[in-house]
């Protein structure tokens, strides 16, 4: 992989179109010689696009010519294949709805009761509860039982697997509606559907609804559970050759666009088994990621594995082994805890095993997601990441958990900027010290533009990550550009896109300096330069040699 710098936005990121995130690349003189853009760039529903129904661009926000602009500016394309799920207004799952056990893609997704069969009991609402000790060891996303039940043709309610987001709309009740359920007259009707309505709106399902319903509420509730709206993610069954067939499909539109580099998203929850964590089952996940790999080099691409998994794992050297670059998910936090403490210990330990390993990485400070926390158990003491955790609650932070028998941090949602305390002098030293570590340069725009916690964006029960998903205007980027933090970033950035200390096969040494400095070292053929970062003044220099 070539030294390079990538930015990272949505495609509606600045101005709402991808054509406005075009012309900001174009005016950054060739900085940035890579893209990865989000998928809401395709046809989605929910999850800030990884959600996909189709692999279509999304109209509403890109067009073919964006595509082109980015191809004829030499700028490379990463894009997400969404591998775990897909949307239940795929054509896939609406398929299976229409037809029940008759659709061709039946056993495209997981069915949860034949999956469990023979784990556990069958509960009243029609979905078996495995046993405890298949679920001790399992890692799951949110606090329920990763199921969605699904309405089918035939007036069966069928669990599938839903690992990630889903929502259940119900249609609101009508009088001419309840006269067509009921022998009632209009102004009973209105006065029943004023209570129904009422309790859906108060966020009850129609199990909820309270007697009395005039003798009528199992009819009610009948007639609003079946014509209830399921949305969600649905998890993908990997043993139906259709699904193998389906990522031979994506991967050709993928290839099609120009893309050069496709992120694996979720594809550690791909192999399922009872009573396993399934996430990141061994050896499995591992056969998964060789076949894909293999797939996506056929088509003359490369594949960036989305893996979010603790430090004392050893993921890493596995990753090597199999050829694949990895994200550093470990130096987000490192820096801020090096930046709170003013100790960079921790850090320069994790920094120079990088130097040492050669391995092939993606470094970042902020992205869509949040701040890695998980994925510091090991490298940095449990005390410093409560610590840490503390520090960016207190900031507007918001923290992402891991349920199971004991629930902890996955993740903060917070901006970076936010994070180190709207301190330009703070953000461009972060900056300085991704730019002299091993790796690719991954910049989320809001870290770059100095954006702090979008607040208002959390109105309304949102998704805490979109404290850091702004969409901004053309004025919103004038004005961040003028920020001395931006400048800095800038000149940082051009700086390892141009020097030749930043060349491919350049060395890099890492050495502590005192008890608060650390010194990272970059040198070429044609040129060394040394970043010193005084972690108790807050300082940092970089020079020639």
């Amino acid at each position: 992989m070539s030294a390079n710098v990538m930015m990272n936005a949505y495609p509606e990121s600045l101005g709402g179109r991808l054509s406005g995130l075009v012309g900001f690349l174009r005016n950054c003189d060739g900085i940035f010689d890579s893209v990865y853009l989000m998928p809401t760039l395709y046809d989605s529903d929910m999850d800030g696009g990884f959600s996909v129904i189709e692999y279509a661009l999304n109209q509403e926000v890109a067009a073919d010519d964006d595509l082109r602009a980015l191809r004829e500016m030499g700028v490379a394309l990463t894009l997400d294949m969404v591998l775990n799920h897909l949307s239940a207004l795929s054509p896939q799952f609406r398929d299976v709805l229409k037809h029940g056990d008759d659709s061709p893609c039946r056993d495209f997704f997981i069915d949860w009761n034949a999956f469990w069969r023979g784990t556990g009991e069958m509960t009243a609402r029609g979905y078996i509860q495995p046993a405890p000790e298949y679920l001790r060891g399992m890692n799951m996303r949110k606090p329920s039982l990763p199921l969605l039940m699904v309405p089918m043709p035939d007036g069966r309610d069928v669990p599938f697997w839903n690992t990630f987001y889903q929502e259940v709309v119900y249609p609101r009740l009508t009088p001419e509606a309840l006269l067509d359920i009921a022998p009632v007259q209009y102004a009973q009707a209105a006065r029943l559907c004023r209570q129904v309505n009422a309790a859906l709106d108060g966020g009850l399902d129609p199990d909820g609804v309270e007697d009395p319903l005039d003798g009528y509420r199992d009819a009610v509730v009948r007639w609003l559970k079946r014509r209830r709206v399921c949305r969600g993610q649905m998890d993908l069954n990997i043993q139906s050759p259709a699904v193998w067939n389906y990522y031979g499909g994506v991967m050709d539109t993928l290839r099609d666009w120009g893309t050069n580099l496709i992120r694996l998203d979720a594809f550690t929850r791909l192999h399922k088994q009872p009573g396993r964590a399934n996430f990141m089952n061994e050896p499995e996940t591992w056969d998964i990621l060789a076949r894909l790999k293999g797939m996506a080099e056929e088509r003359g691409m490369r594949v960036l594995p989305e893996m979010h998994v603790t430090y004392q794992s050893g993921v890493s050297e596995k990753l090597e082994r199999l050829g694949c670059p990895c994200y550093d998910y470990y130096l987000p936090g490192l820096i801020l805890d090096a930046v709170e403490t003013r100790d960079p210990k921790y850090l320069i330990r994790w920094l120079s095993e990088c130097a040492a390993s050669g391995l092939r990485r993606v470094s970042m400070l902020g992205c869509h997601d949040g701040i890695p926390i998980r994925d510091l158990k090991g490298l940095l003491p449990q005390e410093r990441i409560d610590g840490l955790c503390a520090a960016l609650t207190a900031r507007g932070g918001v923290p992402k958990m891991i349920h199971g028998e004991r629930p902890e941090v996955y993740q903060m949602a917070c901006a970076y900027y936010s994070a180190l305390d709207a301190d330009d002098d703070k953000m461009a030293l972060a900056r300085a010290i991704q730019v002299f570590a091993p790796g690719i340069c991954q910049v989320w725009y809001m870290d770059l533009l100095c954006r702090e916690n979008d607040l208002a964006a959390l109105k309304g029960g949102a998704d805490p990550r979109e404290i850091n998903r702004s969409v901004l205007s053309e004025e919103d980027v004038r004005a961040a550009a003028q920020k001395p933090g931006f400048v800095r970033q800038m000149e940082l950035l051009r700086l390892r896109k141009a020097h030749p200390a930043f060349a491919e096969g350049a060395s890099c040494a890492v050495e502590s300096e005192g008890e608060r400095g650390l010194v990272i070292r970059r040198a070429g053929k044609r040129g060394a330069l040394s970043l010193r970062v005084d972690f108790g003044e807050m300082k940092y220099a970089v020079t020639e040699g």
